[in-house]
C-alpha cells in the first residue's frame, strides 16, 4: 500500500495546569478547551445536553524519532510484560494521537471545562466528539 499523508489543522487548544504527561491522576486535573477558529459557540450548539467528551488530540511533545510501533513494557515497569504499541496507552504511539473520554464540566461561549482529559496545556485538538457510550452519562440527543 502506497504511504499516504494528510493534513490535520487543530480545532481547539487545551488549558490545564498540567504541562508535562505523567501517567497518573488525570481525572482530578480541571482543564478547559477553548475552540480555534473558524469553529465558535455555534460548532458546540447542544453539545451541552452531553455530559462526557471524546477529545483527539496530539502528542506534540513526542518526537517523530521515539515513536514505538512494536512491543514495550507500559510505563517501564518490569513486573509487567511487553505488549504491543496499541495495546497500551503510551505517548510514543505512530502519529502521535491520543483519545480521551472526560467529562464535560460546562460550557462558556466557545470554551469548553472538562475533567478528566489527559491532555498537556498547550495541547492541540484535532477533533473532539460527543460521547454516548459511557454507561450512565448524560446523551443528549443521541
Amino acid at each position: 500500500m502506497p504511504e499516504t499523508n494528510w493534513t490535520v489543522r487543530p480545532i481547539g487548544v487545551v488549558s490545564s495546569e498540567r504541562t508535562e504527561p505523567v501517567d497518573d491522576d488525570w481525572d482530578r486535573i480541571p482543564a478547559t478547551i477553548t475552540l480555534l477558529p473558524p469553529f465558535d459557540a455555534d460548532s458546540i450548539l447542544g453539545l451541552d445536553a452531553f455530559s462526557h467528551l471524546e477529545v483527539v488530540y496530539l502528542f506534540d511533545r513526542v518526537e517523530p524519532g521515539d515513536v514505538h510501533s512494536g512491543a514495550r513494557v507500559p510505563r517501564g515497569n518490569p513486573a509487567w510484560p511487553a505488549v504491543g504499541i496499541f495495546a497500551q496507552r503510551a505517548k510514543n504511539r505512530p502519529n502521535r494521537l491520543g483519545v480521551s473520554t472526560c467529562e464535560l464540566v460546562g460550557i462558556s461561549g466557545s470554551t469548553l471545562d472538562v475533567r478528566g482529559l489527559d491532555a498537556t496545556a498547550g495541547g492541540m485538538l484535532p477533533s473532539l466528539v460527543s460521547d454516548s457510550c459511557v454507561p450512565g452519562v448524560a446523551a443528549g440527543f443521541v
